[in-house]
Formats: C-alpha cells, structure tokens, sequence
C-alpha cells in the first residue's frame, strides 16, 4: 500500500472527546497543533502531550507505517477531527509504546 503521509511520531498525546471520554495517542508536533486547533473550533474538548522525544523503537515504527499508509496530515482548514481508528494489532502497538514509555 502506497504512503499517504510522512509523519514521524515524537509525542505521546491525550486527547479527551466531546463526550468526556479520553485516549493516548502517538503522533508529532504537527498533529498535536493540528489537535489544539480542533479544541479551539470545538471538534474535541482538550489535547495535551503526556511525554516528548520518545524513542523511535520498533513498535513506533510500526505504528507510524500504519498511520502514514492509512491517513493523511490534515490541512490547517480542516473541518472536523479525524480519530486514527486502529485494528486490534495495532492497538497492541500503542500498548506496548504506552508501557515502554512508564505511562501504560
């Protein structure tokens, strides 16, 4: 499958939904502006980073290829936030970023 973005991940990032409920996320700088804004315009409730300058180990890696093949970096003028919804591998992925960071 063809790259639709770049992206390199840096950044463990909480997100908490209109609805109150929360998830961690792996992504960039970038993103996480692109995640302020939407709490600005009101797409979701907060964003705030957890850690920076996580290591880029294998589980990183693999979760970036996943997003960067299935997703693209939205434009400063989207319209609504979109949530990398992941498979189940993919889930276990961000588990395994999560706990080798001390935040799981």
């Amino acid at each position: 499958m063809a790259m639709k973005s770049h992206e390199v991940f840096t950044l463990i990032e909480e997100i908490t939904r209109l609805d109150g409920s929360k998830y961690m996320e792996i992504s960039n700088m970038v993103q996480n502006g692109r995640a302020e804004l939407a709490a600005e315009r009101g797409m979701i409730k907060q964003v705030r980073i957890i850690q920076l300058n996580i290591a880029h180990t294998e589980h990183v890696a693999k979760y970036e290829h996943y997003i960067n093949t299935h997703y693209t970096m939205p434009s400063e003028n989207f319209d609504r936030f979109q949530e990398w919804k992941r498979t189940p591998e993919m889930e276990q992925e961000v588990k395994k970023i999560l706990r080798e960071n001390h935040i799981s």
